[in-house]
């Protein structure tokens, strides 16, 4: 069936807006960490010397910070619904599942990564930390919808099987929600050397949760992402040997691939055992994420076309 030219274009439209409300929730993620700064320096002054005689004592609007967080979070909402519209519109234009090219695929993670993250703050007070989550996410987007995009077309053969929904969509689950924790592990050392040694990281630091919650919300997810990428992993190489003929060809996508499934392995090993929690399970999560943004988008711009999809 040929491309709906229509949907395609109101895709296209929707993925920038969706970009750029995510821009505008980090403003107020920022902004709101900024009053609750300026708030504790108040109490503190406050609370020091109290008011000066013959003044009204002013109490800090703790309802400033609050209200710009609450926006953020609708903001958030708003572009992910937006976001969600854009990916079905594409799978509507091409009468397809909307992930046949590197743009769909990096849209649909950033979407999972998204729903993720505000499922998250739903369930963990660690709404401070969005504009922490959503700058990757943005810069992410941005080099899709750029460097990556492509046009609304039909898949190639190879990709023509039930597979591509099985395997691809696994991988874009796990990959998506791999990058919360990979943020949260990189605030997690930052936090960490913050305890240890309050002069480093002094803006920063105060402003994080604490450790133990940072490796909690590191761990949970990570724990939830791990087995569908496994999973993933599996279907790919079943695919691959039905389509042509070997399980498995170390080209570099899949290479890649195999490495962080073994540093999440690894990872996920090393939470689990008491020396090895804390830091530096923190560093390995830290190296997994690296791992998927590489092989999200570097493999594909650098050394593009050597995936077994191209063949």
């Amino acid at each position: 069936m040929p491309v709906n030219e229509t949907l395609s274009t109101y895709s296209d439209w929707t993925y920038s807006a969706a970009a750029l409300i995510y821009v505008f929730a980090m403003i107020c993620y920022a902004v709101e960490q900024a009053f609750n700064r300026a708030a504790k320096k108040s109490e503190a002054l406050v609370g020091a010397g109290g008011p000066a005689l013959g003044l009204i004592e002013q109490a800090p609007n703790r309802d400033r910070p609050e209200r710009f967080g609450r926006i953020a979070v609708a903001l958030t909402v708003l572009g992910a619904l937006l976001h969600l519209s854009s990916l079905v519109l594409r799978g509507l234009a091409t009468h397809r599942a909307p992930w046949g090219n590197m743009y769909e695929y990096g849209m649909a993670v950033t979407l999972v990564a998204v729903t993720a993250w505000i499922v998250l703050m739903g369930k963990f007070d660690v709404r401070r930390l969005g504009v922490f989550v959503l700058t990757p996410i943005v810069i992410l987007m941005f080099l899709g919808g750029t460097v990556l995009y492509t046009d609304a077309a039909p898949v190639q053969p190879a990709l023509q099987s039930y597979w591509l929904i099985v395997h691809v969509s696994a991988a874009i689950i796990s990959s998506g929600l791999f990058l919360v924790p990979g943020v949260v592990s990189v605030l997690y050392l930052m936090r960490s050397r913050f305890d240890a040694n309050p002069a480093k990281f002094a803006r920063l630091g105060p402003k994080l949760p604490d450790a133990d919650t940072l490796d909690r919300l590191a761990y949970r997810t990570t724990i939830f992402a791990f087995p569908i990428y496994t999973f993933g992993i599996i279907c790919g190489a079943i695919w691959a040997e039905a389509a042509w003929g070997r399980f498995w060809g170390w080209d570099p996508k899949e290479t890649v691939a195999f490495v962080a499934w073994v540093v999440y392995a690894g990872y996920l090993h090393s939470r689990a055992t008491a020396g090895w929690r804390g830091t530096r399970a923190a560093v390995i999560n830290t190296v997994g994420f690296a791992m998927i943004v590489f092989n999200l988008f570097f493999i594909n711009l650098v050394i593009a076309g050597l995936h077994s999809y191209a063949k």
